[in-house]
């Protein structure tokens, strides 16, 4: 009895051993290795989301210039104005343009059309995207005085 007391003993030592701290550094091996080739991949889908923020706030912006500038548009004629009222956000002048046109029929109609180029600026990802073409327009009545 004590030989089949010993060949147990042996064979849960030797089991151990097999699943003991060698194969868990392996594993723990595999996992940095998978770690170190995913990492980067997520990093740059991250900074590709981000990208994809700033250009939808920048639709945003551009949507919201072409409301203001149109607001101006209906109650003062000077073209200027409705173009210094759109820029008046955070779109930058040098990346933008606004058209003002005003429409005949009753009542009057004036539209501003707002066109801006969203840079895409973020590292890594910006100098692969090119930059993205956003425009928007609003047409609204003139008030007659």
């Amino acid at each position: 009895m004590p030989s089949s007391h010993h060949l147990l003993t042996t064979r849960s030592t030797s089991a151990s051993t097999a699943s003991g701290p060698a194969s868990h550094g392996g594993e723990r091996g595999q996992a940095s290795v998978e770690l170190a080739l995913c990492l980067p991949v997520v990093a740059v889908l991250l900074l590709v989301v981000v990208q994809a923020g700033l250009v939808v706030a920048d639709q945003v912006a551009v949507v919201q210039a072409a409301r203001e500038g149109a607001r101006r548009a209906t109650v003062d004629p000077d073209p200027a104005a409705a173009r210094r009222a759109a820029l008046g956000g955070r779109l930058v002048p040098g990346r933008t343009t606004v058209s003002v046109d005003r429409l005949a029929g009753r009542p009057p109609l004036a539209r501003v059309t707002v066109r801006h180029r969203a840079a895409t600026e973020v590292p890594l990802v910006g100098g692969i995207l090119p930059d993205v073409e956003l425009a928007s327009a609003a047409t609204m009545a003139v008030e007659e005085r």
